[in-house]
């Protein structure tokens, strides 16, 4: 696809010195804006750098290369993005950022916004044939159309989940140059080469990357469901880990309320110890800021057909059903619009019947008075 000069474009520049590095460059400047570099070893793991402070921004990892499921861990604030293959004959890959999903296809990366038509957020330029970028534009006229809070997360997951479509194609056009250490045929295997025309032993399989725990496992779970300033406590996963991670969110000043609500009717208890460990973990930190909290039940509409009680009302009623759902609002300032309304008691209000009543005697007492003068 051909480019507009007039935009701003990086330039895919592999290192001379070390295959393992590509470097982004500013056509205007000559300036790198971001390093990418190879992680040797059995799994897929790719880093991608700021060259001048030379800070971590990104790590993609994955069984292989050549996997169709790979995470992109963000970090500064923490996050983790889940790179997604979707494509049957085509070449599709789709991705979440905040509320808005978003899809590579090829040479373009669009913003889904269906039923209304994708829009067009970046753009390459391939060499016929191969993915092999050489160019790259970010459209940020496009993007600022749309509430993005986060627009520079944004940009380096789109570069990097396209920078993992290069190393992928490169292990597929050429698998020796691979970094996973796999032993490519007619190569020497433990020091012996192999015979002519006998194929070397298939390698083995890659172990997949070690499953993480505590704080990152519960950030990795809030990310795969799209989540900011809410948290959906599960069973998996300790009080613990849940309020620490809760507390790391509150230490952002930018995030003035988080939400806790429970994945289901079991989960309602370890709501409330959630919430209560996060207050703790503030106080014990010296953080005396009063908090406040708003409670909601029973929030979350249930799926399935609606039951319908046959039982006497009155035993229904004197029976305690505990909340299906919990939602709990966890606050630095206050929120008038999630106070409790206020409504007017049964007995506050007016009986028609008790009022009937009251007028008929008025006009009995009224006719005794009546007969009483006609009498005299």
């Amino acid at each position: 696809m051909s480019l507009d000069q007039n935009l701003f474009t990086l330039i895919v520049t592999p290192s001379a010195q070390n295959p393992n590095i590509v470097d982004l460059v500013d056509t205007s400047s000559g300036r790198a804006h971001y390093r990418k570099q190879r992680v040797p070893g059995p799994v897929y793991k790719t880093e991608v750098y700021d060259p001048l402070s030379e800070s971590l921004l990104v790590t993609a990892t994955a069984p292989s290369a050549s996997s169709k499921t790979k995470f992109l861990e963000l970090c500064n604030p923490s996050s983790t993005v889940e790179l997604k293959y979707t494509g049957t004959l085509s070449f599709r890959w789709s991705f979440k950022w905040e509320e808005h999903e978003f899809e590579w296809k090829r040479e373009e990366c669009y913003m889904l916004r269906k039923p209304d038509p994708p829009v067009l957020v970046a753009v390459t330029k391939e060499p016929p044939g191969r993915l092999k970028t050489t160019a790259v534009q970010i459209l940020d006229y496009n993007l600022n159309r749309f509430d993005i809070d986060d627009r520079k997360g944004l940009e380096i997951v789109i570069l990097t989940a396209l920078l993992t479509f290069q190393d992928a194609n490169d292990l597929y056009h050429t698998p020796e140059a691979s970094s996973n250490s796999i032993p490519r045929r007619g190569s020497e295997t433990n020091g012996t080469p192999a015979s002519p025309g006998v194929s070397s032993a298939a390698p083995p399989l890659l172990p997949k990357p070690p499953k993480k725990l505590g704080i990152d496992r519960i950030a990795e779970m809030q990310a795969l469901r799209g989540q900011f300033n809410e948290v959906t406590v599960e069973d998996e996963g300790t009080i613990e880990d849940y309020a620490q991670y809760c507390a790391n969110l509150f230490q952002d000043d930018a995030m003035l309320f988080v939400t806790i609500l429970s994945a289901g009717a079991d989960q309602v208890p370890k709501v409330l110890q959630v919430v209560e460990q996060t207050k703790r973990i503030r106080h014990k930190a010296g953080l005396d800021e009063e908090m406040h909290q708003y409670v909601l039940y029973d929030t979350q509409q249930r799926k399935g057909p609606k039951r319908i009680n046959l039982d006497d009302t009155d035993k229904a009623k004197s029976k305690y059903a505990p909340p299906e759902s919990l939602t709990v609002h966890l606050s630095k300032i206050a929120m008038p619009e999630l106070q409790p309304q206020v409504k007017n008691t049964p007995e506050a209000a007016p009986s028609p019947k008790k009022d009937k009543k009251e007028q008929k005697k008025r006009e009995d007492a009224k006719r005794k008075e009546d007969k009483k003068g006609r009498t005299k």
